[in-house]
């Protein structure tokens, strides 16, 4: 078996491989590949620099790296690793870093990061033999919105432009796909709750797939979550949530107040390379 770049790889046959190892996995994954297309595009995925084990012709394992600057660093971040079934136990994650390590670091990147189902101890421990830590600590949320209160609110629809994002709070807390650099180029919808001819708070919503994407208290004062959740409901009254670190205690227990579901948690783990 030998590694190769994904770069010359058709995209169907990525696909079809991504699909076969996640076959029963640990959430049901999409099958529609414009759906990787357009996610992995999203995500700035550079196939030059995403890397395949190949068994002879055929694709067995690979990883798919995004790669961008963030915080002053190049950063690789694996937004997809899998292994087909018949290959597991041979090694194949840590061999396909042992060829990506020196061409990634060759190519000026300072950190690999990837995110990894709690549960997935296997995974994780796989990621901490080749050099990772946890780093980050995610929960992930969907469902309808359940709210008490009828407050009528000032609803204002802006642009990704309006936003001063080096001041927008928790920045650093927000996982890759849901960066300000990624959203900014997705079909997102952006809005702020306005409370005294002030910004209160104000969310980012894809209401075709119902991902909310980020939302933030801007000026505390009672009632401030339920107006921001009031708002976000207008827009679409089922949401999905993914990765919010558990470090913003306030704002995951308020999530839980209005009968969303923990669908399922991640770790961020990272490595300077």
């Amino acid at each position: 078996m030998i590694v190769k770049k994904l770069e010359n790889i058709d995209f169907d046959t990525i696909v079809a491989c991504f699909l076969k190892s996640f076959e029963n996995y640990f959430v049901k994954v999409p099958t529609d590949k414009n759906y990787y297309k357009n996610r992995w595009e999203l995500a700035k995925v550079d196939y030059a620099l995403s890397y395949g084990m190949f068994d002879g012709e055929i694709l067995v394992g690979f990883i798919i790296n995004a790669i961008d600057n963030r915080n002053g660093k190049k950063i690789a971040f694996n937004t997809a690793t899998g292994v087909i079934p018949d290959y597991r136990g041979k090694r194949i994650v840590r061999s396909i870093y042992d060829f990506a390590i020196p061409d990634l670091k060759l190519n000026g990147v300072a950190k690999c990061s990837l995110e990894v189902i709690i549960e997935n101890s296997k995974a994780i421990k796989t990621y901490q033999g080749i050099g990772f830590d946890i780093c980050k600590e995610f929960q992930c949320f969907s469902g309808e919105i359940n709210l008490n209160s009828n407050e009528k609110i000032e609803l204002n629809r802006v642009d990704y432009n309006t936003f001063d994002w080096n001041k927008m709070p928790n920045q650093e807390l927000y996982s890759w796909d849901f960066n300000s650099e990624v959203i900014k180029n997705g079909d997102y919808e952006y809005y702020q709750i306005i409370k005294d001819n002030s910004v209160e708070s104000y969310f980012v919503v894809n209401p075709k797939n119902e991902y909310l994407a980020q939302f933030e208290i801007l000026e505390t004062s009672d009632g401030c979550w339920n107006r921001l959740f009031r708002g976000i409901k207008e827009v679409s009254n089922s949401i999905k949530i993914i990765n919010v670190d558990t470090r913003l205690k306030q704002k995951i227990d308020f999530i839980n107040s209005i009968g969303l579901s923990n669908t399922v948690n991640q770790y961020e783990m990272e490595m300077n390379i």
